[in-house]
């Protein structure tokens, strides 16, 4: 008699997954956890935390020392009062460590990203130098209105100068050249 096996749906040179016995499983690594401990060590830096913490510490000094020995519930030295701060220190500190560890995750992207937009303005600042000094060497090699019209009236004067003496020559009975000579 054989008994039939069901068949293996996933490979032999594939990983299984690995299975967990546990419902639940949180996941430090979450933004919950991180969004918690932020918003945590935001509110422990605040004046409204001290006065609550303050005000808390106050009653229970007060209750445990004025009210009759049988309804005390932490007699001197108040230890459960300490166990309880104490408790509350281990818990804030890793909190507030984890707060400063993402903000400092969140300062470096920042910093990384201003770094490389310096970077880029900084090509772009370069390339607009070159561009403009480009630019003035070709507007040093241009003519420009006023020295084009500088020569054309040079160049006037002369015509009209040889147009007179030209003239003259005729006026004195001489042969007219027929053409005049450009420079």
């Amino acid at each position: 008699m054989s008994e039939s096996r069901p068949a293996r749906s996933t490979r032999l040179d594939t990983p299984r997954e690995k299975r967990s016995f546990v419902a639940f499983r949180p996941d430090p690594e979450s933004d919950a956890v991180g969004i918690f401990a932020e918003s945590f060590a935001r509110y422990m830096g605040t004046a409204r935390f001290l006065f609550w913490m303050t005000v808390v510490v106050i009653a229970w000094v007060g209750w445990n020392s004025v009210v009759p020995p049988d309804w005390r519930f932490d007699e001197y030295p108040f230890i459960f009062l300490t166990l309880v701060l104490s408790l509350q220190a281990s818990y804030a500190a890793p909190l507030i460590l984890l707060a400063q560890n993402r903000q400092e995750d969140r300062d470096r992207v920042v910093t990384e990203q201003d770094r490389q937009a310096n970077a880029r303005a900084h090509a772009d600042m370069e390339f607009l130098a070159r561009e403009v000094a480009s630019l003035r060497m070709s507007a040093g090699e241009m003519v420009t209105r006023d020295f084009l019209r500088s020569e054309l009236r040079t160049l006037l004067n002369e015509l009209e100068e040889r147009l007179d003496l030209e003239d003259d020559r005729e006026a004195e009975g001489g042969q007219p050249t027929g053409s005049v000579e450009t420079t």
